[in-house]
């Protein structure tokens, strides 16, 4: 089977684990682009990218540039003569480098394209309480995930599965998808297909601070799979009044009941026993859950912590 010259552009765990995977095909990898070296942490402690760590221990040629368009770094990438480009988590890419390799550049994608377009795809998946998403590869063109497809594969989500096992069950998926991709590629035996036009194609946009806060007026159900969307990352929040202070509490997991109780959504029961948060059609209990300032935790040992429990009340969102 013929073998392709890629260069790579990534960045986090979901697109180290596709450059493996090409690394260890018959391909060959000529050179990885990824974000700059940033410092973070208490002691900014610089931090280099998966697919940075990855590429220097197997001694492939990283390229890091502030700006995509800058002249230098562009004729760098001229010089490799790759065939093909492959982007998984990137960022947004000038035409003027996505048209450099003769077959293009192709897009690995955690949904079955045109649905979820944008950065969140595995968490509105689950938000949404989809049954089934998938991966999808596409050549990159001017517009956000609009490229005609190349390959697309279909993953079953499981009952109560949460953001995190998504994405891992779909980061290896998506990893053999662009091994497949590639080989259909040298041997010219993929059909590229525009995406279908459909009129009104679920999003997927950014999720910012504000979108992760929990909204107890509404169903059982859709505050359970909001959670489990947002978990582990960034995590579904709500806010706890202790006393005269306000804390924010990270939800990460729980289950509900559907029931007609008469009281207000948002009313908080919680006691040594139990945490449960009255919803628009029954109630909701928090199993996994974090106290700003303090560790994830199980109810049961957050619970522990206290003595007084009628100084702690949920305000109405």
């Amino acid at each position: 089977m013929k073998s392709l010259k890629v260069v790579f552009l990534g960045t986090p765990e979901f697109a180290k684990t596709s450059l493996e995977a090409i690394h260890q095909s018959h391909h060959q990898v000529v050179g990885v682009v990824t974000v700059a070296d940033k410092a973070s942490g208490r002691g900014q402690k610089v931090h280099q990218s998966p697919v940075k760590v990855y590429a220097s221990e197997n001694n492939i040629p990283v390229f890091q540039p502030e700006k995509l368009r800058n002249t230098e770094f562009l004729e760098e990438l001229k010089k490799l003569k790759a065939d093909v480009f492959v982007v998984v988590a990137f960022r947004m890419m000038p035409k003027v480098l996505f048209e450099i390799p003769e077959l293009g550049t192709f897009n690995l994608h955690a949904s079955l394209l045109p649905d979820y377009r944008g950065a969140a795809p595995i968490n509105y998946a689950v938000i949404n309480g989809e049954k089934k998403t998938g991966a999808t590869t596409f050549f990159i063109n001017e517009k956000i995930d609009e490229g005609n497809i190349l390959l697309q594969e279909e993953l079953e989500i499981l009952p109560d599965e949460n953001a995190g096992s998504l994405h891992d069950r779909l980061m290896v998926m998506g990893a053999k998808l662009v091994v497949k991709t590639l080989d259909g590629l040298a041997e010219n035996t993929i059909e590229e297909k525009p995406q279908p036009q459909v009129e009104h194609p679920k999003n997927a946009y950014k999720i910012f601070k504000e979108d992760t806060n929990i909204n107890w007026h509404t169903s059982s159900k859709a505050i359970h799979q909001f959670i489990l969307g947002m978990s582990p990352y960034p995590a579904a929040f709500t806010t706890l009044k202790i006393g005269e202070e306000e804390k924010g509490l990270k939800i990460f997991s729980g289950k509900f009941e559907i029931s007609n109780h008469g009281k207000s959504a948002g009313t908080l029961e919680i006691s040594k026993n139990e945490f449960k948060v009255y919803t628009e059609d029954g109630f909701y209990f928090p199993e996994e859950l974090q106290l700003e300032g303090k560790k994830r935790m199980t109810t049961k040992d957050f619970l522990n912590g206290f003595r007084n429990f009628d100084e702690i009340t949920l305000p109405v969102n």
